[in-house]
């Protein structure tokens, strides 16, 4: 036949019958059906018909095809087919079959006419009828939010199915379309056909199955008073008292359809949505289509993430480019195997847990995330759990903990699990004090494998080749991340004393956090006090110069650069720091960041505002407070208590020493991120010189293994011009979207219908009130205008002004010298900006939410360092 189809294409069957066709191919039973061609409506249009689709006319079109008529081909194969589909006066469903209909990205699902219960003389009445619809109002609606309607659009196929007398209907969905789950099987049945489902004249019956053919759970609807259960159904389940109410299907068929529901998605290779009917006890499926739903739903039973960037966001805040998230993340793992193996962790007990150690990190719209749960699992190695946890906490900076009843479960043990975890926590608490007494030397040891492996290599990075360059990258890993102790101990050690000198100053001193403060600042020997120092100072001989200010200040750099160099004491002084701290820039930790020695601008400008702010005498001079006073007055409050004054001084002394070589280790750090750096800038130059990169910073938007991969013979994609378009593309978006929030959860796979958005109900900060509470981390009280940095500095901040930014880290140092207080979003008592302000001296609160939006450039506020409050005196509007 030239109209009529059993099988074919989409084209010729539309979306119904080629699934149909599918259905019938993998022997499931289907009625008998067939399927009228769209070529049928286009041998059936007349002239005048024919000239108003030409023209495109959606008014013109629907009033040329209220006289459409079957021709008599068409007709003729009409009745021949239904003749051949049932001689004995059945009853028929006449469907829309749209190409469009029932696929994967559109359902159309009540867009078209169907028609059921259709005797044989009506047949050719309704599928004229289902063509015309094809041109309604709804359907040109509905596919102009789709994509660009067409007046001319085809018309459907059109489905012909005899039609069974059916005990009971309804509808299977292989996954539940509105939690999700993708294991569980939501059936909805009524007595009778389905169409008491969609006219409302019956309320389903709504049964739950899982993958096993565990029946979760069964609602039973209240039936039309006309409605009687068949004989032998079975007792009623979950029955609300009163209701006149049974059920329509037994536990039996009701896992019949469902283990149908199974068989029918993985023939058709997704999640189906399928219309069933029982006669004389045999399912039929009418028809199936996609759930167009899913691919906005995670699932809520796979595996659950949680997701924070707590203090991580100091070291990588915005986007981040995949070459530094991919070092980043090998050397995470690289570096907690080794504190695995520092706290005794059997070596089994570390393999068997591999890819907790490989997830550490996830990143989530270009942005790094702790991936929490993992960081729990990998504690829950350690002895100890549930001590340690709380301890963990504070040492991330997690604002808000895991709720009991997801970590729980991490800590469940047997009795011989408990008595060999109190074995293997004494193994780890006598670690723990060994390396406690002997971390001095460790760190001693540690600096000199450092020192080591930073010495300058032979041939020099410039001269290697590309291959030798990704073999020096190799060994240097190979010697630093392998033996990253001395950091992770001092670290360790750190939070404990820290926290235990809060603890005691609050106890023993009635002094709390402001008392702790006062006591660790100020000791000397920090390194990352030393850019502050040394900005000082050449500010100091710039600011003899007016002239030279100004040029600092607003010059090009090669303008600055030349003006610095008539200055033979500046030009010295400007060289040693670069030598020395030319790595340490705004977002040191991220491989893409241009140093001062690619990029100077931010050192110059620094400089001369901070000599303005001197020639004006709006910047005094760094001067670490004594901390004489309040030593004193701990010996005085513990004079009659000398073992409390020997604890506490021990842990005072400790706490100090550890901050101070946390931050000095932290500029090592530094060093070797800025060797990592310079080794791939390398080659990207060699890749762009081979023009297998457009340019050699492209080399930012590859990972690592692909970098390395496209050396050593194991990659899968040699394109790397092509990938790294694609990928520029998609950052480019991620940009343009909104940060996805401090802390949200997602259900694997992440990428895929979690919309990252925070369920913790955690509410901002008002917009009103003149007052803000966080952590006062540098005692004192200023004055002063703001200047709010929301992204990385390009400039300096007016020299007396109180900066205001959402985090800082290590290279922010040039800006602090010239502040005159400072003002954080994020952050704790031991993150950077808190240390080093505590340093130099200038009155700081870290941890003020929403900070950066409360406050505008120029408004007046007042800081408590010691009390921990920001106070707005007059916002910038007023003071405009």
């Amino acid at each position: 036949m030239k109209y009529i189809h059993k099988s074919g294409t989409a084209s010729e069957l539309g979306g119904k019958g080629y699934g149909l066709a599918r259905l019938q191919a993998e022997g499931f039973l289907v009625p008998e059906w067939f399927a009228m061609s769209p070529e049928a409506f286009k041998e059936s249009l007349n002239d005048r018909q024919w000239r108003a689709f030409e023209r495109a006319d959606i008014y013109e079109i629907r009033a040329v095809l209220e006289d459409v008529a079957l021709c008599p081909d068409v007709l003729a194969e009409l009745n021949a087919a239904l003749h051949q589909l049932s001689d004995n006066g059945a009853h028929y469903a006449v469907r829309s079959s749209a190409a469009e209909e029932d696929s994967v990205n559109r359902s159309f699902a009540g867009q078209l006419e169907s028609y059921l219960s259709v005797p044989t003389k009506a047949v050719a009445e309704k599928v004229v009828a289902i063509w015309r619809s094809a041109f309604s109002e709804r359907v040109f609606k509905y596919r102009s939010e789709t994509e660009k309607a067409s007046a001319s659009s085809p018309a459907p196929a059109v489905v012909i199915q005899r039609m069974i007398v059916a005990q009971c209907a309804g509808v299977a969905f292989s996954a539940d379309p509105v939690s999700g789950r993708r294991g569980v099987v939501v059936i909805s049945a009524v007595f009778g056909l389905g169409t008491c489902l969609v006219s409302g004249e019956s309320d389903a019956d709504v049964y739950e199955v899982d993958r096993h053919g565990n029946i979760l759970r069964t609602v039973v609807g209240a039936k039309n008073n006309g409605l009687r259960s068949p004989a032998g159904r079975g007792s009623p389940r979950d029955v609300p008292s009163g209701e006149q109410t049974v059920r329509v299907l037994t536990d039996e068929q009701a896992r019949d359809i469902a283990a149908l529901a199974h068989q029918i998605s993985r023939c058709m290779g997704c999640e189906q949505d399928i219309e069933w009917a029982i006669e004389d006890g045999t399912i039929y499926v009418l028809q199936s289509r996609p759930i167009t739903t899913l691919r906005d739903l995670p699932d809520p039973q796979a595996v659950r993430g949680i997701w924070d960037n707590s203090n991580i966001t100091e070291s990588y805040s915005g986007i981040t480019t995949p070459l530094t998230f991919s070092f980043a993340l090998a050397a995470y793992e690289a570096v907690y195997r080794e504190l695995c193996h520092i706290l005794r962790v059997g070596e089994s007990k570390i393999a068997a847990h591999r890819e907790i150690l490989r997830h550490m990190l996830g990143l989530i719209r270009g942005r790094v995330y702790y991936n929490l749960l993992n960081w729990y699992r990998l504690l829950a190695l350690l002895p100890g759990f549930t001590v340690n946890r709380r301890f963990m906490e504070q040492m991330m900076g997690v604002k808000e903990p895991l709720p009991d009843d997801i970590v729980k479960p991490l800590s469940a043990a047997g009795l011989g699990e408990r008595a060999c975890d109190a074995w293997q926590l004494l193994r780890m608490l006598g670690a723990l004090v060994w390396n406690c007494f002997a971390l001095r030397q460790t760190t001693e040891r540690f600096y000199i494998r450092l020192n080591r492996a930073l010495a300058d290599p032979v041939p020099p990075l410039v001269d290697m080749r590309v291959d030798e360059l990704a073999a020096y990258y190799d060994s240097f890993l190979g010697q630093i991340l392998a033996r990253w102790d001395a950091p992770l101990l001092n670290d360790l050690f750190t939070m404990v004393f820290h926290g235990l000198l809060r603890q005691l100053c609050q106890r023993w001193l009635q002094g709390g956090d402001e008392l702790a403060n006062e006591l660790v600042r100020a000791q000397g020997g920090m390194i990352s006090l030393e850019p502050a120092t040394r900005l000082r100072e050449m500010a100091q001989i710039a600011a003899r110069s007016p002239q030279l200010v100004e040029v600092l200040r607003r010059g090009q750099p090669a303008e600055s650069l030349r003006a610095t160099r008539q200055i033979p004491e500046l030009a010295q002084m400007y060289d040693q720091y670069l030598f020395k701290f030319g790595e340490r820039c705004v977002e040191e930790l991220k491989l893409e960041s241009s140093t001062l020695h690619d990029d100077p601008s931010l050192l110059l400008r620094s400089i001369g505002e901070l000599a303005r702010g001197i020639s004006d005498a709006r910047v005094r001079g760094a001067e670490p407070s004594s901390t004489a006073s309040v030593e004193q007055r701990y010996r005085k409050a513990l004079r009659r208590h000398p073992l409390r004054r020997l604890i506490f001084t021990w842990v005072l002394r400790n706490a100090r020493v550890g901050i101070r070589t946390r931050e000095n280790l932290r500029f090592e750090r530094t060093r070797v991120f800025g060797r990592v750096r310079r080794v791939f800038v390398e080659i990207g130059r060699r890749l762009r010189a081979s023009q297998l990169l457009e340019d050699s910073r492209d080399i930012f938007y590859l990972q690592v293994e692909e970098v390395l991969g496209f050396i050593h013979g194991t990659a899968v994609t040699t394109n790397l011009k092509q990938q790294v378009s694609l990928r520029k593309c998609e950052f480019e978006e991620m940009r343009r979207q909104p940060a996805p929030p401090d802390r949200f959860e997602t259900y694997e796979p992440v990428y895929q219908g979690n919309q990252f958005q925070s369920g913790t109900g955690v509410q901002k900060p008002p917009a009103n009130g003149e007052e803000r509470c966080g952590l006062g981390s540098c005692p004192g009280r200023v004055r002063g205008r703001v200047c709010v940095i929301k992204d990385a500095p390009t400039s300096p901040p007016p020299a007396g002004s109180i900066l205001v930014a959402e985090r800082t880290d290590p290279g922010w140092v040039m800006l602090f010298a010239a502040a005159a207080g400072l003002i954080v979003e994020r952050g704790s008592l031991l993150s950077h900006s808190a240390i080093v302000s505590r340093e130099i001296g200038i009155p700081s609160v870290v941890s003020v939410p929403g900070v950066t939006h409360w406050l505008r450039d120029g408004d007046l506020v007042e800081i408590d360092g010691s009390k921990g409050t920001v106070r707005r005196l007059q916002s910038e509007a007023a003071h405009a």
